[in-house]
């Protein structure tokens, strides 16, 4: 699937970097790294696939985890169990790797319960208002998981099934490809839906995830990435400076479903258009605000979202659509960008589709611990690309419906560099 994905512009580059690691491979073989380079460089092998048991479900079955490496020592651990991304190993200014995700070490903490850590969502990733829409005339009512609403397909997603896992090894780098049925009605979804998603690491410190989908009948679709990140691997995210290319986001209401507007960002909160440190704006959780500033329409939508938790519309030259009849990708373009200044980790978001999520760990209260530490308020942000929220109860939103003969496709890219 990711044959088509700009070979030419990576040509050079991955054979520069094949060249440099064959000599410095050379060179740990007679003992002397050049100057430099760093331990993790001198020790660098060929993209790769492990496959290793994850543990038991309580049927009975198995679910693997995808152990992916590149050239450069970075490694990410993926799971049949939601297609989940468990660990993200990236390096920081000096080569050094830290896992810069939050999740758990054993799968039986996923059962137990997770705030979607790492997980594929759907099929609707965020918010449907009151659980219900209508399709070509007739209403369908889907399982309620958040308040009123429908939040991330429900109470059994995506996120808390099985996937059929298959590894990769391609001149792109390593991979693996997920696959899942989602039967009719599955949720209150109609339909039944093939759905996989493929995860590639390449030798660029990029993280592909492809999805591709077709259904039997009418169905919406929306489905999403949401790994929360700390660049730093600990701590509070509030001093990561975030970009966001957009002009326009979506307020919500009380419940936080969109109103419909798409509001102006300049002169707000919502205003990522330079980099700023996510929590510039933010003190105890709500917004550092003026007396007078509180009366802002801004101002109201933090405090109904206890901070960020809203989807941005992306500046676009044209609408990001994943639906095709013949299975065309629409354009990638840069979503957001976000710097951890003490580190020098830069992760940089890219995606065909209209809009990202950015949620600023509101929830994380120090009750969940997972890799032998505690997720505390704010120890995590999530970027994710997606439609937007409740739009298969507004027709002015991009339409999110997938029908037959139609071939679903999206793709996000995470990028990891580093400032000097």
């Amino acid at each position: 699937m990711v044959t088509d994905f700009d070979r030419g512009r990576r040509g050079a580059e991955r054979a520069a970097a094949l060249l440099l690691t064959a000599a410095v491979m050379a060179a740990g073989c007679r003992g002397d790294v050049p100057a430099g380079e760093t331990e993790a460089a001198s020790t660098a092998s060929a993209a790769s696939v492990d496959v290793a048991d994850f543990g038991a479900l309580p049927d009975g079955r198995t679910a693997r985890v995808f152990t992916l490496r590149n050239a450069q020592g970075m490694e990410v651990r993926i799971t049949e169990y939601g297609a989940t991304v468990l660990s993200l190993l990236a390096p920081d200014r000096d080569g050094n790797l830290l896992d810069v995700v939050l999740g758990f070490d054993t799968l039986d903490r996923y059962l137990e319960g997770s705030p979607y850590f790492g997980a594929t969502v759907g099929r609707y990733g965020n918010r449907i208002a009151g659980g219900r829409f209508t399709l070509d005339g007739v209403e369908h009512a889907l399982t309620i998981n958040d308040g009123p609403n429908h939040l991330h397909g429900g109470v059994t997603g995506f996120d808390k099934v099985l996937w059929a896992g298959e590894p990769f090894e391609s001149e792109d780098g390593a991979g693996v490809a997920l696959t899942y049925t989602s039967p009719d009605g599955e949720q209150g979804y109609p339909g039944t839906l093939e759905i996989e998603v493929r995860y590639l690491l390449n030798d660029e410190n990029e993280l592909i995830v492809d999805y591709r989908a077709t259904t039997d009948a009418p169905t919406p679709l929306n489905p999403t990435h949401h790994s929360y990140f700390n660049l730093a691997g600990a701590g509070s995210i509030l001093g990561h400076e975030l970009m966001i290319a957009a002009s326009r986001y979506t307020p919500v209401d009380e419940t936080l479903i969109p109103t419909g507007e798409l509001a102006n960002v300049e002169g707000t909160p919502f205003d990522f258009r330079e980099p700023t440190p996510i929590g510039a704006r933010l003190s105890g959780g709500l917004i550092d605000a003026s007396d007078d500033a509180r009366d802002d329409p801004a101002h109201e939508q933090l405090a109904r979202a206890g901070g960020y938790d809203h989807n941005w519309v992306l500046d676009r030259d044209e609408e990001g659509s994943s639906v095709s009849p013949d299975g065309e990708l629409a354009p990638v373009v840069l979503a957001a960008r976000v710097v951890e200044p003490l580190s020098g980790r830069v992760l940089e978001v890219e995606t065909s589709e209209p809009g990202i999520q950015f949620y600023s760990g509101n929830f994380l209260d120090g009750t969940i611990t997972g890799k032998g530490r505690t997720y505390e308020h704010r120890s995590g942000f999530c970027l994710e690309p997606q439609h937007f929220p409740d739009s298969p109860n507004r027709a002015e939103f991009p339409s999110t419906i997938l029908r037959p003969g139609e071939t679903y496709r999206s793709r996000t890219i995470y990028r990891f560099t580093t400032t000097p």
